[in-house]
Order: C-alpha cells, then structure tokens, then sequence
C-alpha cells in the first residue's frame, strides 16, 4: 500500500513537471514566435541611408525643438509636409484642438481607393524639447523615405503614411495624443485597417555584447544580448500579423528580426502610437530598435543625430516597406 502511494505521488509529480512544461513551452511559442521562415520581398528600389541621414539631422538639429508648442511643432508639421507632397499628390492636415491651440498630424495617401487601408505612422514631437534622434526623427525620417519608395512602387490597396504629434508626455495615454484622434476618426467613419505600424525609434543599433536589455529577466534567455536586431512588436491578439510581419521583414534585408507578443502589463509592449488603434480593435503593432532597453541616451540631450545608424535603418524601411506591398495585395 505504501509502495502504491508513492508510485501515485511519483506519477503526480511527474504529470505536474510535465504540464509546467508545456506551460512553459507554450508561453514561449506564443511571446516570441521563434520558428519562422523567411519570404521573398520582390521589391526593386532600395531605401537610401543618406536620405535617412539628411531627414534625421535635418528634424533634431536644423529645425526648432519639437516640445508641445503648437507654434514650434508647426514649423516641424511644415517640413513633413513639404517632404510628403514630392511623392504624393494626396496630402492633409488632420487638425485638432488641445487647451486652445491647434495641432496637426500630416497625412498622405498612396495607391488606389479601397476598402480597407494600410497605416503607417510615427510621431514627430520629442519630450521635453530634446534632439529626439531616434526617438522619434528616425521613425519620421523612414515615413518620408517609405514615401519615395511608394512614389516608385505603388501598392496594390490604400496606404496612409502618418507623422502624428503629441505623443510625448504629458499628452501620452491620453485622448489629446494625434494617434488617438486618428484612431477614433476611423472609427467613427467605419474605415476598415488592414493593418497599422507604429514606427517608434529604429535607428540606434549596438553590436557590443550586453548593450540589449529586456524589461523582465524572464525574457532575456529567449532573445540576443546584442543591441543588433530590430524588433516587431504587438499584443496577444496580433499573433498573425506579427508572425507575418517578422517573416516578410527577415526576407527584406539581412537585418535580424525578433518578435514579442504580450500583455501591456509587459513595460514597452505599448508604448507607443499602436496602442491607440488596439481600443477599437485595429490590427496594430510597432517596429522599434527597443530604446528603452538598449539606448543609453533614450530621452535624454544626448539623442543625436550622429549616433544613429542609418545603413541599418535603411534596412528597416525596407522590410516595413515589403510589409506594406505584400499587406496591401492580399
């Protein structure tokens, strides 16, 4: 009898180290995504690393600081502008109103009417007036050269390319972000997202070994150590999109790709103008160097232009500009 109980804890035990197993399994399938294969892009225009360049120094150094003054934001609103209707013959201001002063995201439009469109967007106000090289000139800068590559390119479907403001505090988790108004305006007119890509910091790369870091020590075993990789970013219902995203950007370019799919309980999994689009329930994600894990001079005087790499960040335009025409045709 008594060889019976411990061959029945033994069994317990057993079944119980097995399904923590699995468990443990599972969680890791699902957070990173880790066995996808590569596809073929097919693209023939290559993104230019100098034009990134010039755009990044151009938004931190040239023009005024991009803080929360209306008045000093419009001169940067100018310039996308400008950039935006070179490659496109469908540009606008989307404006609205925040504690008396007007603010404005800059759209523009590729690719034919349908029913169903891409968004691409990235934020171009900086916290507390600093440079904001990578966070986020780098994502505005790949914006405005996805916009000469689709002038090239067209899509097959609808594309709208982005560069909202006030995403910085003290406007960030609230309705006065300009992803918040975009998200509810196409809500509010049934526009019906393909897909949206938050562009959040993707020039700051680092090949020293340590320079990665992870919000959770649980996740560290599972990723590279190295600062070297970009990263596809989204919640437990975007396992699809990312799982696809990943596999159309590792096709794209050499650059290595990773993936996390978490709760926004995990910090950065929202930080960013993608969140906006998840309350209605938009398909939305962000590609993002992970400054916050990797970039010592995130939200600090030394985000500046020279310390970005824009050979790499070439690469990442490429695969979200591979993102767009493969999304847009099917």
């Amino acid at each position: 009898m008594r060889h019976q109980t411990i061959t029945r804890k033994l069994c317990i035990r057993l079944i119980g180290a097995g399904c923590l197993a699995a468990i443990l399994f599972l969680s890791w399938f699902v957070v990173t995504q880790p066995f996808v294969t590569t596809g073929s892009p097919g693209q023939t225009f290559s993104a230019s690393a100098e034009k990134l360049k010039q755009h990044v120094y151009v938004l931190s150094q040239e023009l005024p600081p991009r803080a929360h003054s209306a008045a000093a934001l419009d001169i940067t609103a100018a310039y996308i502008r400008e950039q935006f209707k070179l490659y496109s013959g469908a540009v606008h201001d989307q404006t609205f109103e925040v504690q008396g002063e007007t603010f404005r995201n800059v759209i523009a439009h590729f690719g034919p009417k349908t029913r169903e469109r891409l968004v691409i967007g990235a934020h171009y106000d900086t916290a507390g007036g600093l440079p904001g090289a990578d966070d986020n000139a780098s994502g505005v800068a790949g914006l405005i050269e996805i916009a000469r590559l689709l002038q090239h390119e067209a899509p097959a479907g609808t594309v709208e390319l982005i560069a909202y403001t006030l995403e910085e505090p003290p406007f960030f988790r609230t309705p006065h972000m300009g992803s918040a108004v975009h998200a509810s305006s196409l809500h509010e007119n049934g526009v019906e997202v393909k897909l949206m890509i938050s562009l959040e910091m993707i020039g700051y790369f680092d090949d020293r070994p340590g320079s990665q870091s992870y919000p959770s020590p649980i996740l560290a075993p599972f990723y590279p150590d190295t600062g070297n990789f970009i990263a596809v970013v989204g919640n437990l219902g975007q396992l699809g999109v990312v799982r696809r995203t990943k596999q159309i950007m590792r096709g794209a370019s050499p650059l290595p790709v990773y993936s996390l799919n978490g709760p926004s309980s995990i910090p950065g999994v929202d930080f960013s103008d993608h969140l906006n689009y998840w309350r209605y329930d938009f398909p939305a994600i962000m590609v993002t160097d992970t400054a916050f894990y990797r970039n010592p001079a995130y939200h600090s005087i030394g985000d500046t232009a020279d310390r970005l790499d824009y050979f790499r960040m070439a690469q990442v335009v490429e695969g979200v500009l591979a993102v767009i025409h493969d999304f847009s045709k099917h």
